[in-house]
Formats: structure tokens, C-alpha cells, sequence
């Protein structure tokens, strides 16, 4: 792989343009030259049919024959006349290597000059002459014309391309540290209007990434701390039934280790709660697959209800809605309902009443509860929140997360509602005959 040439762009402009200009002025040199030679020629051949004409005005007038030479030539032409009987006048014949043009021409008159023979000689030297003085005159110029362009381009290529110095300053800015700094064109319909604008939404989008990126680090980061404070009290509360249940004695009171095996497994069955959250949620973050199949929903929650009213047999357990069918995972869709079965049934203390309301496309999991302060709306679906009131105090703070996370892998969402204390609507689910064919869906890391 070639890397990017990197010749200086002044340079590389600046030699362009006087490439083209040098070439532009030899061809219009050779043109220049061949217009001159072309109207000289027509020049010679005019002034020749002029001086011939002159001649036979005078031998009709009966001019003497040395006199019409006289009077014929004129610079840079020369006249012979011969005689009918042989008598030259004029002058002698040129050499075969002189550049000449002649014009042979009989007169007819009255006099000696009748039926004479005149030849007209040009000299043509005098032309080429000029066309030397012609081609030295442009080349000259030519010469000084790129001298000039040369030193005026140096200084207008610099100012035509001093936006990619303010781009080059700023990407150097922005490697150095300094952040928010931009371009902003005046114009954005130029090329270098463009370039800007392309520029500017770049570092637009490096900034939120980094912004992003670092936001990320420091959820993550809390996220952990928060994990490990979570799971540090289970954890002590195993490792504190364990040691006590060693230390028992053959003759310990049978019902303190009855109640000491009860706390074992209680603490035990809440740290695995917990990290099975955080699997679920390490598994979202990741892109979850489904498996996608037609559910239907109302079966669902009526096993939901049924779990609930062993959970909390005070409790008043309603359901209701169509039987609705949608395309989902039936364990992630279970896993959904269940976080927020279990979620109400805090929030209620196993006091109230709970309601699962099936739609087209969700399930609404209603409660009594103490509902959800209008502040804490969004924050309770963030990881490991717990409200200060009664809500959701005695769980891990996950299982809001999760079920959302679960509902937007599925394709819907997750959201709350205000009521008599709380609504939880699960919604936007597809149905089976809108996705058929389709690939199973995945989650979207949140």
C-alpha cells in the first residue's frame, strides 16, 4: 500500500499553473509566428501584383525602359526588364540560395517597353528578418511572463489556500488538547465551504464520541463499584451463616440452626439473584440473540398472576385483554413480566391490587402502589437505582433495566405510566405476519 503523497501544495499549484502557462504561451508563440509569416507572404504577394500593375500603366503611357525599372522598384523589390531585342535593364540576377519571390509579367505598351519581359524580385529577407525580431520579442516576453505569474502566485496561492492553514492549526489544536474549537465557514456551498463543513461535523462527532466514550467509562465504572457493593453484602451474610453453622456444636439448639441454614440459603439465593442480573445485563450490553418464535401473551401473564398470588396471597391478582400473539423470545418476555410482577408486588408490600392488562402489541403491568415521583421517572430504569421511598427499596435495582433492555431487543420499549399508583406499558412488540422471513432479532447495546 502507497502512502499519500505529500508534496507541498504551494508548490505543486504554483508549478501547475506555470507548467500550463508555458505551454499556453509556446502555443500561442507558434501561432503568433504563423499568422506573421502568412500575412507577410500575403504582404510580398500584394505588393508584387502592386508593382506589376504600376508596370503596365507605364508601358501603356510609353514610359522609357529605364525608367519604368526605376519607378517599379521600391525597397525590398527589384525590377529586370529585357527587350524584345535582347537589351537587359535592371538589375543583375540574385543567386539561386537568396531567399527571393518573383513575379514574371509581359508588357504590352507602346515604345521599346512593348512586349518586354519584366521580372519583379523580393527579397524575403527582410521578412524573415522580421519574424526573427518577432520570435525573440515573444520569447522574451514569455520569459518575463512566467517570472511575473511565478512570483504572483507564490504570494496569491498562499492567501487563495490560507483556510487549510486555519484547518491544520485547528486539527493541531484539537491533537494538543483543546477541545470546541471550529472552522464555521461563511458558506458552506464552496469547496472549501464544504471542506470546512465536513471538518466541523467530523470534530462534531469525535468530541461526542469521546464525550460518550468517557460517560460510558464512568457508568461503567460506577456500575462495577456498585455491583461489588451489591454483591459484598450477600456475600458477608454467606460467609456469616457458613462460619456459624461450624461453629455448632453436637448439642446445638436445633432450631438456631434451622434458622441459621434458612439465612445460608436466603443470602445464597440473593447473590445469585444478583449475578444473574448482571449476566443478563452483561449479555444486553453485548447483543443478546433471541429466539424468535409466535408467543402468545395472555398465556404469559396469567402464569404471571398465578406466581404473583403464591408470592403475595393477600394480594388481588387480575388479567385481561386479548388473547394477542406476538414474535418474541417466550423466556426474555417471561423474564420482562416477571421483573415487573415482582417489582409491583414490592412496591405493594403484598397488600393491594395488581393488574396485567394484555394489548395487540405488550402487556400493562399495573399496581396500587405508592406510584413514582415525576423526577424519578427516567432514573428508574438506570442500573442499580432504588428509590428512598417504599418502591423497589428492597430489590437489587436491576430489574427495571433489564426489563427494558429485553423490551428493546425485541424491537418495543418499556415505559412508565402514572395511575391509581403505577402502570409499567411494555409495548411496540411485533406481530408474526409483519416479520415473517425475517432474521431473529437482537438486542442493541444501551
Amino acid at each position: 500500500m502507497t502512502g499519500l503523497r505529500t508534496t507541498s501544495l504551494y508548490r505543486r499549484v504554483t508549478t501547475t499553473a506555470l507548467v500550463v502557462l508555458a505551454v499556453v504561451l509556446v502555443v500561442l508563440g507558434f501561432v503568433v509566428s504563423a499568422v506573421f509569416r502568412a500575412q507577410a507572404e500575403r504582404d510580398v504577394n500584394g505588393l508584387l501584383a502592386g508593382r506589376v500593375q504600376l508596370a503596365q500603366q507605364l508601358a501603356k503611357q510609353g514610359a522609357p525602359p529605364q525608367n519604368l525599372v526605376r519607378r517599379v522598384e521600391t525597397r525590398g523589390v527589384e525590377g529586370r526588364l529585357t527587350l524584345t531585342d535582347g537589351t537587359v535593364f535592371g538589375a543583375p540576377p540574385r543567386p539561386a540560395e537568396a531567399r527571393l519571390r518573383q513575379v514574371k509579367a509581359t508588357l504590352s505598351g507602346r515604345g521599346q517597353v512593348n512586349g518586354a519581359a519584366l521580372t519583379l524580385t523580393a527579397d524575403e529577407s527582410i521578412v524573415a528578418g522580421a519574424e526573427s525580431t518577432l520570435r525573440w520579442v515573444l520569447l522574451f516576453t514569455g520569459l518575463a511572463a512566467v517570472a511575473v505569474t511565478a512570483a504572483a502566485l507564490l504570494v496569491g496561492v498562499r492567501i487563495a489556500l490560507s483556510p487549510l492553514d486555519a484547518m491544520t492549526g485547528l486539527a493541531r489544536s484539537i491533537v494538543t488538547g483543546r477541545r470546541g474549537g471550529r472552522l464555521a465557514p461563511s458558506s458552506a456551498k464552496t469547496e472549501l465551504g464544504r471542506a470546512a463543513s465536513a471538518f466541523d461535523d467530523a470534530l462534531d462527532a469525535l468530541e461526542g464520541a469521546e464525550r460518550a466514550a468517557r460517560a460510558s467509562e464512568e457508568r461503567t465504572r460506577r456500575f462495577v463499584a456498585d455491583a461489588a457493593h451489591e454483591l459484598r453484602t450477600p456475600i458477608a451474610g454467606v460467609q456469616a451463616a457458613a462460619e456459624a453453622v461450624l461453629q455448632q456444636g453436637p448439642d446445638a439448639d436445633p432450631a438456631l440452626t434451622e434458622r441459621l441454614h434458612l439465612l445460608l440459603a436466603r443470602e445464597s439465593q440473593r447473590a445469585g439473584k444478583l449475578v444473574s442480573d448482571l449476566l443478563d445485563l452483561a449479555h444486553l450490553d453485548a447483543g443478546v440473540r433471541l429466539d424468535a418464535a409466535p408467543v402468545a401473551l395472555l398465556p404469559l401473564a396469567q402464569a404471571q398472576a398465578d406466581r404473583a398470588r403464591l408470592l403475595a396471597p393477600e394480594l388481588t391478582v387480575e388479567v385481561s385483554g386479548p388473547d394477542a400473539v406476538v414474535l418474541g423470545d417466550s423466556d426474555r418476555l417471561t423474564q420482562i413480566l416477571a421483573n415487573l410482577v415482582d417489582n409491583a408486588v414490592r412496591a405493594m408490600a403484598g397488600h393491594g391490587t395488581l393488574t396485567l392488562t394484555v394489548t395487540e402489541s405488550g402487556v400493562v403491568v399495573s399496581d396500587t402502589g405508592p406510584g413514582v415521583p415525576a423526577e424519578d421517572v427516567e432514573r428508574i430504569f438506570d442500573r442499580l437505582v432504588r428509590l428512598d421511598d417504599a418502591r423497589g427499596q428492597s430489590g437489587s435495582g436491576l430489574g427495571l433495566a433489564i426489563a427494558r433492555g429485553f423490551a428493546r431487543a425485541h424491537g418495543g420499549d418499556l415505559r412508565y405510566e402514572p395511575s391509581a399508583g403505577a402502570s409499567f406499558v411494555l409495548y411496540g412488540l411485533s406481530k408474526p405476519d409483519s416479520q415473517a422471513g425475517s432474521s431473529s432479532p437482537s438486542s442493541r447495546p444501551e
